[in-house]
């Protein structure tokens, strides 16, 4: 079965129960405001608000953007401080870095949050991780990358899988081309992780482990430029056929992508 694109109205829906999502063929303190932030006089805050609307089912999880619907940032806020203090974290440092255009991916089942990030696009202020890896991510902007970051990834064990991942991301994808702001992607991750990201969605390393004083704990800095993301999920066939079913699963689908992307477009037009 594949999943047809569609968008929401401006209004924020309660999230559907499982049962009464058609299955179709096919943090905390970092959300942003609801769509009124938006102002003539900004265009990029109009393309933003433009993607608010984002929906889409993926493998049995309704995937949605948290941006602008309260009951969602509470889910969300609630599943990011849950998952973090489960494992020693800190789940937003000690300070809220807001940034109002941040924009909030979330899955669901069952009506409930179980797996989120957020991305952060750099408009002029920096990323979260420019505090560690400056050096690193100023070098890609010298070169002219325009450059974002996935933060506040979390997933709940018990009601998640890498299937609501793969939605997730699958939202970062759509988000990030739709944009037309971004060609390169960063994140900061916990070492264990790193190579689970890089086997599956083609990240690679270019920071030393360091500590991350915002949650206290190690992390590396991994780097994706969104032009290799799109040629991963291009050729998602032949990956299937030398990396396996996994790696194939949880990429992005590269038809249904493409369908949502042209869907945002038109409404950011």
């Amino acid at each position: 079965m594949r999943q047809i694109p569609t968008l929401r109205s401006k209004s924020c829906d309660p999230p559907a129960r499982d049962r009464d999502i058609a299955c179709f063929p096919l943090t905390g303190f970092l959300f942003s405001e609801p769509a009124s932030f938006r102002t003539a006089s900004t265009e990029h805050d109009d393309a933003i608000a433009a993607l608010h609307g984002l929906s889409f089912e993926r493998n049995g999880f309704l995937v949605r953007i948290a941006n602008g619907c309260e009951i969602l940032k509470r889910q969300t806020a609630k599943l990011i401080e849950r998952m973090y203090s489960a494992r020693g974290l800190f789940p937003y440092g000690t300070h809220a870095n807001i940034d109002r255009r941040d924009i909030t991916v979330v899955a669901l089942r069952d009506g409930e949050a179980v797996a989120t990030a957020t991305i952060r696009i750099d408009y002029g202020s920096g990323l979260l991780a420019d505090t560690l890896y400056s050096k690193e991510i100023d070098a890609v902007r010298a070169n002219g990358g325009r450059v974002c970051e996935i933060t506040q990834l979390a997933i709940d064990p018990e009601r998640g899988s890498h299937d609501a991942l793969a939605g997730v991301m699958q939202g970062v994808y759509v988000i990030t081309r739709a944009t037309r702001r971004v060609t390169d992607i960063f994140a900061e991750v916990n070492p264990r992780h790193a190579s689970f990201h890089q086997r599956v969605f083609g990240f690679r390393r270019i920071g030393e482990e360091r500590m991350c004083p915002r949650v206290g704990a190690p992390a590396v800095l991994l780097h994706l430029p969104l032009a290799e993301f799109e040629e991963r999920v291009a050729r998602q066939e032949r990956l299937h056929n030398t990396q396996g079913d996994r790696v194939h699963r949880l990429l992005p689908d590269h038809l249904d992508s493409r369908q949502l992307i042209e869907a945002l477009s038109g409404r950011q037009a």
